[in-house]
């Protein structure tokens, strides 16, 4: 197949009238302009230029393929312009996929600002709990509440959480609020299913880590509805602080067991492992870490 590189400095030598000009626009030597003109009629078998001491003239073969090297060259140039454009002011369209409890929250308030710094940016926000393939649903970016990243994506962490156990006060009245881990046992817990990992509470008092398995009557794969089974009374989740913070700040639940810690998780935003990520997404990773910091900071 022709080079497009061949196709440019052919066009080239047509534009400047000869070898001489076109290698000083080209900033190339004269004799690789010649040998590329040549080698490019050797592969379409076509003499295009005629060559005579005092000035060059296309044939009718030259007049034919110029007129398809310029607009080729064009839309190659028209192409990489718009690529670059693209690449040095965020626009497009930014496909985003999120766990519904953040999404629809937090995320979505973090969007409206962005969009509002960066008015050529479009989102489409994907709402879905479920593991989503980034390459084969063509997201650029998941955002995910999670310990491990997985390790075939690409993470930057935007903040960090830690898990707090709660209950609506009316709960903890009638069922009495535990001193120590253990006595969740005797508790109704909001567990996350189908996972059965999620039964068991980890909590570390300082001497070493321990863990609670703990059962109830509701369970949820998903972690707004379990947030709002414990307002209504249904039983004791421990979530991420990020989920539950809001309903602890007005009231709606109360925490529990305040001076054991648990593992902390993160919230990270997950892309390919590619290092040519578009703008648009890069961007909008740089201004979630700091909207998470500045809402951390708007918080103490």
């Amino acid at each position: 197949m022709i080079s497009l590189d061949d196709m440019s400095v052919f066009a080239a030598v047509v534009d400047h009238a000869g070898f001489t000009a076109a290698a000083r626009v080209l900033e190339i030597s004269t004799p690789v302009v010649s040998k590329r003109v040549s080698a490019l009629e050797a592969e379409l078998g076509a003499r295009l230029l005629n060559r005579t001491t005092r000035r060059l003239s296309l044939t009718e073969a030259g007049r034919v393929f110029y007129q398809h090297c310029r607009r080729v060259v064009n839309e190659a140039r028209a192409a990489e312009a718009s690529v670059a454009h693209l690449q040095d002011e965020p626009r497009g369209l930014l496909r985003v996929t999120a766990p519904v409890s953040v999404g629809s929250t937090e995320l979505t308030r973090a969007l409206v600002g962005f969009m509002r710094n960066y008015p050529e940016v479009e989102v489409e926000l994907d709402l879905s709990d479920r593991r989503v393939d980034l390459a084969d649903e063509g997201f650029d970016l998941s955002i995910r509440l999670t310990r491990e990243p997985p390790e075939q994506l690409s993470a930057r962490l935007l903040t960090n959480t830690q898990r707090v156990v709660c209950a609506a006060p009316e709960y903890w009245d009638k069922y009495g609020r535990p001193r120590e881990p253990g006595e969740l046992k005797d508790h109704s817990c909001i567990v996350y299913f189908p996972n059965n990992d999620f039964n068991l509470w980890y909590f570390d008092d300082g001497a070493g880590l321990q863990s609670v398995s703990v059962q109830g009557s509701f369970k949820a794969n998903n972690a707004t509805a379990m947030v709002e089974a414990a307002q209504g009374g249904l039983g004791v989740v421990m979530l991420s602080s990020v989920l539950v913070g809001p309903a602890i700040a007005a009231g709606r639940l109360e925490p529990v067991l305040e001076s054991y810690s648990s593992p902390s998780a993160g919230i990270y935003a997950l892309y390919l492992p590619n290092r040519y990520l578009p703008t648009k997404a890069r961007v909008f990773i740089d201004y979630l870490v700091d909207w998470y910091q500045e809402d951390m900071v708007s918080s103490i």
